[in-house]
């Protein structure tokens, strides 16, 4: 996450603490996009934002969101009304395969449609990836300067006992962070918004597979045993392994996570699923 133009305080504060609703345009209303949409529009934002599809553009819009169709490899931002009177933007579109960045294509558009606005903070969200494969060594935020620059990593670094690791993150602390960054000085600084636990896929998928049996015992009909089909997970090289540290994250954001590990953040979702099956069907 990569917080740009910052609000004027200068101190940390509580997460708890919400800015001042202003006007915020979402680039990418997708999964992450709309989570940190429908929260601000509860707390008396003005949101915009792009999506896909006329039927995504029809949701967010009876979400209360002011939403655009927006086709990154042909639209123009001239289409887009409502990116000038933005105060601020989240960026939260993924890369497209054999175009990369597609706003980066728009690079010229985009900084001249903001320079005649109202924006006071822009963030983008990438993902850990840019990092590459660090033989499992723990990387901070300065490891993009030293990838940049050609630097190596250590003989004693590339020594590590490999484990697959893997970075993830819970919805709802990706939300804090962002309001966190709104709310201190940190133009140009780069966030790793990841949890605690950076555990192997194989751990992860076994802990959500027992979650839903317990729950849900009717709902896996088939369970497939790894060791039957030959392949030892901790033999399995994955190239781009590394551990993710968000030491950054805690110190400068103030961000106390809401779910450290996968488990909780898993169990979140279970019980999330409960409390859906339980509210009634207004479609009806």
């Amino acid at each position: 996450m990569i917080p740009g133009i910052a609000p004027k305080t200068a101190a940390a504060v509580p997460v708890a603490w919400a800015p001042q609703p202003r006007h915020m345009f979402v680039f990418g209303a997708g999964f992450v996009g709309r989570y940190v949409s429908e929260r601000l529009l509860a707390q008396g934002w003005q949101v915009s934002g792009t999506c896909t599809s006329v039927n995504k553009k029809r949701e967010l819009e009876m979400l209360g969101m002011n939403a655009s169709v927006f086709d990154a490899t042909e639209s123009s931002l001239e289409n887009i009304h409502n990116l000038r009177q933005a105060t601020h933007l989240l960026i939260s579109i993924p890369p497209i395969p054999g175009i990369g960045d597609p706003l980066l294509n728009l690079g010229e558009d985009l900084r001249r449609t903001l320079s005649h606005g109202n924006l006071e903070w822009l963030c983008y969200l990438s993902s850990t990836s840019v990092y590459g494969d660090c033989g499992g060594v723990l990387v901070d935020e300065d490891a993009l300067d030293t990838l940049a620059k050609g630097k190596f990593l250590s003989q004693r670094q590339k020594l590590r006992e490999s484990k697959q690791y893997t970075a993830r993150i819970h919805v709802a602390d990706i939300y804090q962070a962002v309001l966190a960054s709104m709310c201190i000085r940190c133009a140009r600084k780069i966030f790793n918004v990841v949890d605690d636990d950076p555990a192997p896929r194989a751990e992860v998928f076994a802990f959500a597979r027992s979650l839903i049996q317990r729950r849900y015992p009717d709902l896996i009909t088939e369970i497939i045993d790894a060791n039957s089909t030959g392949l030892d997970y901790q033999e399995i090289i994955i190239p781009a392994e590394k551990r993710v540290s968000n030491a950054r994250m805690k110190q400068e954001l103030g961000i106390n996570l809401l779910h450290p590990t996968y488990r909780s953040g898993l169990q979140s979702i279970i019980d999330a699923w409960q409390i859906q099956s339980q509210l009634p069907n207004i479609s009806q």
